[in-house]
């Protein structure tokens, strides 16, 4: 699978520290990069027909119709596309305007993710997103009706302009526009964010974790009252509507990341990661080099990484592969380790799987992150 980062948004949003410019004044040169970028390397994914392919950013829906179609038929140059490939844009609401989903419905894009993150336009304007409230209603109908079946929005909770009883109105109006595919995080305070440095000077309160807490429960249970599998911590899917790219990474399958700051990951021991600068970015590529800088995890990278990532799905992590992988006194000592956490009902084994049960979910990180190798 191949991931593609768009490194442009129209404006910064209060909460995030991805990388992106707001100016578009080098979007023709990064593209025309991505593209070299494509093309230098196209002989790492050892599977050369892709099941997905995903736009993300940054905000790719700054693209037009052409220069996506432009960077589709250049990843297609060297790859083949399974019959049912999976294609996501990430998308703002404002941006979904008819012309472009027009253009869009014409394009081998297929799945929409869509940056909803509320319906509520107190919430929107703390998170200093470029839509509003009913923007956010109205790109999804618009999206439906442009053949868009396969959709998935974001949606924020615990934040301070909002309450449980807000919540529940975000989720009822999700439940009615019949969107299949719901990804929803706590609201986190990064550093160097507009978000933390109003909360270090009192104009913000800081996020409640109870509150969070709570919210975070109240969205899975009445998730799946209404049909949808809650497959990763974060994640929520009617069933057929999984997420095939975002399933790859959990699976520890290999992906390709084209452009600034993307990773990509052989699937066994190799990441690797581009420079999070546009302009250096376009230098690289420009003299036909690579701007990116390799790592080979070790044993106990490669054995925390699953253990993390495995443990927020609901696949959970397979004993079998990690005894098959790993040495037998690591095997032996993460059998020590859990050993209490089972006692407690914080972790249990099902079909040789290891998982952490649902009403854990919330703290699952913190559970992993107990069994790590250090």
């Amino acid at each position: 699978m191949i991931y593609i980062h768009i490194p442009f948004c129209k404006q910064k949003c209060s909460y995030c520290n991805f990388h992106f410019s707001t100016s578009l004044q080098s979007k023709d040169e990064v593209l025309s990069a991505i593209k070299k970028e494509i093309f230098l390397r196209k002989d790492e994914l050892q599977n050369k027909t892709l099941q997905s392919l995903y736009f993300g950013g940054g905000t790719p829906s700054v693209l037009s119709g052409d220069e996506i179609n432009s960077i589709v038929d250049e990843v297609l140059k060297y790859y083949s596309f399974e019959k049912d490939i999976e294609i996501t844009l990430e998308a703002n609401p404002d941006d979904l305007d008819k012309s472009f989903l027009k253009d869009l419905s014409k394009s081998p894009v297929n799945r929409l993710s869509i940056g909803t993150q509320s319906f509520f336009d107190e919430d929107l304007k703390l998170m200093n997103r470029a839509h509003n409230a009913s923007e956010a209603e109205g790109s999804i109908k618009r999206s439906q009706d442009f053949g868009f079946e396969n959709l998935s929005i974001d949606l924020i909770y615990g934040s301070p302009t909002s309450n449980l009883e807000i919540w529940k109105e975000n989720l009822n109006k999700t439940i009615a526009l019949e969107v299949p595919h719901i990804s929803s995080y706590a609201l986190t305070v990064e550093p160097k964010t507009a978000l933390n440095d109003w909360i270090l000077k009192g104009k913000v309160a800081n996020p409640k974790e109870e509150e969070q807490n709570k919210e975070f429960y109240y969205l899975s249970d009445f998730l799946k009252d209404n049909g949808f599998d809650h497959y990763e911590v974060s994640n929520f899917a009617k069933p057929g509507f999984y997420s095939r790219h975002n399933s790859a990474y959990w699976k520890y399958k290999e992906y390709l990341g084209i452009g600034p700051s993307a990773h990509s990951y052989n699937g066994s021991d190799i990441r690797s990661w581009n420079v999070a600068n546009n302009q250096n970015y376009i230098k690289k590529l420009n003299a036909n080099l690579l701007a990116k800088e390799t790592e080979v995890l070790s044993s106990e990278d490669q054995f925390n990484e699953m253990i993390m990532i495995g443990l927020r799905t609901f696949w959970g992590v397979d004993l079998e592969s990690l005894k098959d992988k790993f040495s037998d006194e690591t095997f032996q000592r993460l059998q020590s380790e859990i050993k209490q956490k089972l006692a407690d009902g914080i972790l249990v084994i099902e079909n040789n799987h290891l998982k952490i049960p649902e009403k854990h979910w919330f703290m699952a990180d913190g559970i992993a992150s107990d069994l790590f190798l250090v």
